[in-house]
Protein backbone atom coordinates (compact mmCIF):
# COMPACT_ATOMS: atom_id res chain seq x y z
CA UNK A 1 0.00 0.00 0.00
CA UNK A 2 2.82 2.49 0.78
CA UNK A 3 2.50 5.99 2.17
CA UNK A 4 0.79 9.11 0.91
CA UNK A 5 2.16 12.62 1.09
CA UNK A 6 -0.68 15.12 1.65
CA UNK A 7 -1.09 17.62 -1.16
CA UNK A 8 0.50 15.45 -3.84
CA UNK A 9 -1.26 12.84 -5.89
CA UNK A 10 0.71 10.24 -7.81
CA UNK A 11 -0.56 8.92 -11.10
CA UNK A 12 -3.20 6.33 -10.41
CA UNK A 13 -4.02 7.70 -6.94
CA UNK A 14 -6.70 10.02 -8.27
CA UNK A 15 -9.47 8.00 -9.85
CA UNK A 16 -11.36 10.36 -12.10
CA UNK A 17 -12.24 7.93 -14.87
CA UNK A 18 -11.00 4.87 -16.73
CA UNK A 19 -9.19 6.98 -19.32
CA UNK A 20 -5.75 6.57 -20.84
CA UNK A 21 -2.73 8.07 -19.12
CA UNK A 22 -2.88 11.30 -21.10
CA UNK A 23 -6.65 11.52 -20.65
CA UNK A 24 -6.71 11.26 -16.85
CA UNK A 25 -8.52 14.28 -15.48
CA UNK A 26 -6.79 16.64 -13.09
CA UNK A 27 -8.93 18.03 -10.27
CA UNK A 28 -9.66 21.75 -10.20
CA UNK A 29 -6.86 23.61 -8.41
CA UNK A 30 -4.20 21.05 -9.36
CA UNK A 31 -1.61 20.68 -12.10
CA UNK A 32 -0.06 17.55 -13.63
CA UNK A 33 3.75 17.51 -13.91
CA UNK A 34 6.24 14.89 -15.09
CA UNK A 35 9.35 14.27 -13.01
CA UNK A 36 12.57 12.27 -13.33
CA UNK A 37 14.08 10.05 -15.99
CA UNK A 38 11.01 7.78 -15.94
CA UNK A 39 8.73 10.81 -16.38
CA UNK A 40 6.55 9.84 -13.43
CA UNK A 41 3.34 11.85 -13.38
CA UNK A 42 2.38 13.80 -10.26
CA UNK A 43 -0.65 15.98 -9.66
CA UNK A 44 0.23 18.94 -7.44
CA UNK A 45 -1.71 21.89 -6.01
CA UNK A 46 -1.38 25.06 -8.07
CA UNK A 47 -0.50 26.89 -4.84
CA UNK A 48 3.03 25.44 -5.27
CA UNK A 49 3.53 27.76 -8.24
CA UNK A 50 3.81 30.77 -5.91
CA UNK A 51 6.61 29.26 -3.83
CA UNK A 52 10.18 30.45 -4.63
CA UNK A 53 11.65 26.95 -4.41
CA UNK A 54 9.13 25.63 -6.93
CA UNK A 55 9.60 28.68 -9.16
CA UNK A 56 13.29 27.77 -9.28
CA UNK A 57 12.31 24.36 -10.71
CA UNK A 58 10.08 26.08 -13.27
CA UNK A 59 13.02 28.24 -14.39
CA UNK A 60 15.16 25.11 -14.78
CA UNK A 61 12.38 23.50 -16.81
CA UNK A 62 12.20 26.52 -19.10
CA UNK A 63 15.99 26.56 -19.57
CA UNK A 64 16.11 22.85 -20.36
CA UNK A 65 12.94 22.39 -22.41
CA UNK A 66 11.75 25.88 -23.34
CA UNK A 67 8.04 25.69 -24.00
CA UNK A 68 8.25 22.43 -25.97
CA UNK A 69 7.94 19.69 -23.36
CA UNK A 70 8.43 16.14 -24.67
CA UNK A 71 5.42 14.77 -22.76
CA UNK A 72 3.04 17.51 -23.83
CA UNK A 73 2.78 18.46 -20.14
CA UNK A 74 5.06 20.30 -17.78
CA UNK A 75 8.32 18.38 -17.27
CA UNK A 76 10.33 19.12 -14.12
CA UNK A 77 14.07 18.41 -14.57
CA UNK A 78 14.97 16.82 -11.24
CA UNK A 79 14.95 13.34 -9.76
CA UNK A 80 11.85 11.98 -8.04
CA UNK A 81 13.40 11.90 -4.55
CA UNK A 82 14.35 15.60 -4.72
CA UNK A 83 10.88 16.46 -6.02
CA UNK A 84 9.17 14.51 -3.23
CA UNK A 85 11.45 16.16 -0.66
CA UNK A 86 10.57 19.62 -2.00
CA UNK A 87 6.83 18.94 -2.12
CA UNK A 88 6.79 17.54 1.41
CA UNK A 89 8.49 20.74 2.63
CA UNK A 90 5.97 22.85 0.71
CA UNK A 91 3.11 20.91 2.31
CA UNK A 92 4.43 21.94 5.73
CA UNK A 93 4.40 25.61 4.69
CA UNK A 94 0.93 25.65 3.15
Amino acid sequence: MGFRIPGIVRQGSFSASKATRKGVEVPKGYLAVYVGVNMRRFVIPISYLNQPSFQHLLCQAQEEFGYDHPTGGLTIPCNEDDFLNLTSRLNELL
